[in-house]
């Protein structure tokens, strides 16, 4: 079973930062972070549609270049926002990532970037749909698709799109679903798990990957 930091373990280091996924890799399969257009046309990482909670400035992610992204404190712990190329570039051999697209426009770009650092492993994922289409017309990527509610639904559009696997929340699994998306051939890793409980559920439903926010759930 996959172990997946979410956002790089965002529940013990800085969210979506080159720290957090250095510190991630030496405990995860796959690092998970967010990526987001810059002013400037960069490919950048960070959840938030802005980055107020996550810094001391205000402002949507998109008025600022990557560079005046990179100045900025992330949580207070001297980490920066960096661009996906940095974080690639950050993960050792043997440790893969999971791009969540946070908005349509990216996929030549993240399919760029992904084939220029050659990452040991890469899936890409996205609650859009739309975004989803685009990276699989970009190629090359194994595709993720998110969701909350809706399992039939969710799974229903995870083949329409030709993904490799399904990332619902943790409280949609149990052991039918994981049995039904694998015999659709997708695999299953389940989000985000921040509890011990919710982990042993997961385990026992047959998941292939657990997104988290420590590594002691993995």
């Amino acid at each position: 079973m996959d172990c997946i930091a979410h956002r790089g373990f965002a529940g013990r280091y800085p969210e979506n930062t080159l720290g957090a996924v250095r510190a991630a890799a030496g405990h995860a399969d796959l690092v998970e972070v967010d990526v987001r257009r810059s002013a400037d046309g960069e490919v950048v990482v960070v959840h938030d549609e802005t980055v107020d909670r996550v810094t001391g400035a205000t402002g949507a992610v998109r008025e600022f270049t990557a560079e005046g992204l990179a100045a900025l404190d992330v949580l207070g712990s001297g980490e920066r926002i960096p661009t996906l190329a940095a974080v690639c570039q950050a993960l050792p051999p043997g440790v893969g990532i999971n791009v969540e697209l946070k908005e349509r426009g990216l996929a030549a770009d993240v399919a760029a970037v992904l084939a220029e650092t050659d990452p040991n492993r890469a899936l890409v994922s996205s609650f859009d749909a739309g975004a989803l289409r685009e990276q699989r017309d970009a190629g090359g990527w194994p595709l993720a698709y998110l969701f909350e509610d809706g399992p039939e639904a969710g799974l229903d559009r995870a083949r329409d799109l030709g993904c490799a696997a399904v990332h619902p929340h943790w409280r949609l699994v149990d052991g039918a679903f994981v049995a039904t998306a694998h015999e659709a051939g997708l695999a299953v890793n389940a989000w985000t798990v921040d509890d011990a409980a919710s982990a042993r559920r997961a385990r026992r439903a047959g998941v292939d990957g657990l997104i988290v926010d420590s590594p002691e759930f993995c």
